[in-house]
């Protein structure tokens, strides 16, 4: 049901827009009877100069003007490179490739994912993973086609508010996007027999990719890691 303001509120607005139109023509009536006083105005020339075209084919873009020149190539280069002295993980892409069936399975709904990637335009997805130690890594960019809606920017909407959903967060934006996040879950997972779990994830989209990126410690993650990791993707975009 709607609430009992709105109805006052629209025909305050009808108010207004007739006054408006009241207005208007009562100008355009001034406006006749002032132009019908004065002499006829000389109209310029129709003529214009001719402007040269110019000949043979057009170069295209670089990628420096066009991001379609980088992003519709391999993706897996725009990911950021494996640091040195870190380890590739065996739970990672063996080739940098996701296909949608291996990205719905991470899901812990992995059919309804399926669907809704589907539905969502997924083109590809590339993905790199890395650990040092109890330190890890895991980043994804995920591209739509992006045809009927800008799936990549609702993929961070999503994702935001799964991860504001978790207690005791801290959550910063990510700079140089529009949209991107930067969360440090503060409270670790704990299992028997198992080291506590700390974890830190940061979103954004850029175009039509969506990046990922989630990093799991056995100790607190500060800020600046995930903060400094998550813009340097994004540079990379």
């Amino acid at each position: 049901m709607e609430s009992p303001e709105r109805p006052g509120r629209r025909r305050t607005a009808a108010l207004v827009a007739g006054a408006a139109v009241l207005g208007v023509v009562a100008g355009v009536c001034t406006g006749y009877v002032v132009q019908a006083d004065r002499a006829p105005t000389k109209l310029p020339s129709l003529s214009q100069p001719v402007v040269a075209q110019a000949k043979g084919p057009v170069e295209p873009l670089s990628a420096a003007y066009d991001r379609r020149v980088k992003t519709d190539g391999d993706l897996r280069k725009l990911l950021l490179k494996r640091p040195k002295g870190a380890r590739a993980t065996d739970f990672g892409s063996a080739d940098g490739w996701l296909d949608l069936g291996d990205y719905a399975s991470d899901f812990k709904k992995p059919a309804e994912a399926f669907r809704y990637e589907l539905q969502g335009e997924f083109r590809r997805a590339a993905q790199t993973s890395w650990h040092s130690g109890t330190y890890f890594v895991d980043i994804r960019l995920v591209q739509y086609h992006q045809v009927a809606k800008p799936t990549a920017a609702k993929r961070v909407e999503d994702q935001r508010y799964w991860a504001e959903r978790e207690p005791n967060t801290g959550s910063r934006p990510l700079p140089g996007t529009g949209d991107g996040m930067v969360y440090v879950h503060r409270t670790p997972e704990t299992k028997s027999g198992y080291l506590p779990e700390y974890t830190a994830e940061a979103v954004a989209s850029r175009g039509d990719i969506y990046m990922d990126i989630w990093i799991s410690d056995a100790k607190p993650i500060p800020e600046s890691k995930v903060m400094d990791l998550a813009k340097r993707q994004v540079a990379q975009l």
